[in-house]
């Protein structure tokens, strides 16, 4: 049997070698939405200076920096799906793109607040959130970048 792997949020993220989130480009102003809204959603730009009501996907950067960091202690509740019994906690970092935008997600696997700092650089990465009977379920995450001649404490 073959194993799916789904992003567990359609249209948010691609997939692959080189994962981007992807926004919603006013084609007017160029004001980047992320998430991007539902196609079903009103055609509006979110800039209230503008009225542009035309919008594209836009990929964004792979890189940021740390703008801030914190640790889940608690388990959040539904639809959160846990990965363990007993809940494990884990870290989220808020990582600000060089398109200005500040987007939260969690820590990859492995890694913590204590190797997370501010303005230190984060990449995106893709990682199973979960699997159930039809597959996986992937969602970005944000791994530190460990400098050269920086030991990572893994």
């Amino acid at each position: 049997m073959t194993t799916t792997s789904t992003p567990a949020v359609a249209g948010w993220f691609t997939t692959g070698d080189d994962p981007r989130l992807v926004a919603s480009r006013c084609t007017t102003c160029g004001t980047l939405v992320f998430p991007p809204p539902p196609p079903e959603a009103a055609s509006f730009c979110r800039n209230p200076a503008c009225d542009g009501e035309t919008h594209e996907p836009a990929e964004l950067s792979r890189t940021g920096r740390v703008w801030s960091y914190t640790d889940a202690q608690y388990q959040p509740p539904a639809p959160y799906v846990p990965t363990t019994d007993p809940f494990e906690p884990f870290a989220l970092a808020a990582v600000e793109l060089p398109e200005g935008l500040v987007v939260l997600g969690q820590v990859a696997a492995g890694y913590g607040v204590a190797d997370l700092a501010v303005g230190a650089e984060a990449e995106l990465v893709v990682e199973t959130l979960y699997a159930d009977e039809s597959g996986e379920r992937t969602i970005w995450r944000w791994k530190p970048v460990v400098e050269l001649g920086e030991e990572a404490d893994q």
